[in-house]
């Protein structure tokens, strides 16, 4: 006789799995919402058929191997926006929406329409939500990755939203042109950093910048001033213990109005400042 859902979700928190992994792999299993725990709850007295147990038990194998729930169900909310993600690309993080918030500021004080560069952008999630929060604003995204950038471009797409990606090394993909806002969560995390092993299954290339994780940062910071107009922000995501580093780093570039901003944690999250308007 199979397994009772109930049954089934006690054996799974047994076996170290967290409640909320547990009901959300089952729901999974049985091809059902992700936000349907109320559903499972109804019918928790229900028989666990065969084809759901064997979906469930690659599930389950998959997550304890430390693979992101969200490439287990292939999306992620990010500002409002599904987003489908997969290994190609990192998942979007809470924290990163600091990051648009700060974006949508600096473009709510700039004359319309401003245009936008998201550097590295990964599945898409921070120009993707600029654009939906913000339509009339022309946002372009690069990445030195193809995969991810088809990523990207298939949400882009699926959302119904409108931007331009170029393929290429940071300002190298978009030679010669001119922004109002530069945004970008590079890479920031130090090789041979103790928290790695943790993210295997996430493209390390997104991940590890230098052996203080500042390399990219810094390459960011120096060649920004060709992409901005007078006036124009950069602002970056970085590590919890980075926003001293980072600051300085602007302030070496010539940026004025270096500031750092917070996340709900009350973590300096992002650095950013402002190119002169005039030199």
């Amino acid at each position: 006789m199979n397994a009772t859902l109930r049954e089934t979700l006690a054996r799974l928190q047994c076996d170290g799995l967290e409640r909320i992994d547990a009901q959300m792999l089952l729901l999974l299993a049985l091809q059902r919402s992700p936000h349907d725990r109320a559903w499972l709850l109804a019918h928790d007295g229900d028989a666990l058929d065969t084809d759901a147990a064997l979906r469930l038990d690659a599930l389950v194998q998959r997550r304890q191997r430390g693979e992101p729930m969200a490439y287990l169900r292939g999306d992620q909310e990010f500002f409002g926006l599904t987003l489908q993600v997969d290994a190609r690309v990192l998942v979007p993080r809470p924290d990163t929406e600091t990051l648009v918030v700060w974006a949508l500021d600096v473009l709510d004080a700039m004359p319309a329409p401003a245009r936008v560069l998201d550097l590295g952008t990964g599945s898409g999630a921070i120009a993707l939500a600029i654009q939906a929060r913000r339509p009339a604003t022309a946002v372009t995204a690069t990445d030195a990755s193809e995969a991810a950038l088809a990523v990207a471009q298939g949400n882009a797409e699926r959302l119904g939203l409108e931007v331009n990606f170029h393929a290429g090394h940071w300002f190298a993909a978009v030679p010669g042109e001119r922004f109002d806002l530069v945004v970008s969560n590079p890479p920031y995390i130090a090789e041979g950093d103790p928290h790695l092993p943790a993210l295997g299954h996430e493209p390390g290339t997104a991940l590890t910048a230098g052996a203080d994780g500042l390399d990219d940062i810094r390459a960011i910071t120096t060649g920004a001033p060709q992409a901005l107009r007078p006036g124009g922000w950069l602002l970056l995501e970085h590590g919890h213990d980075q926003a001293s580093a980072v600051r300085a780093l602007l302030r070496g570039a010539g940026f004025g109005q270096v500031t750092s901003r917070t996340d709900l944690a009350g973590i300096a999250r992002c650095s950013g400042g402002q190119w002169p308007h005039a030199r």
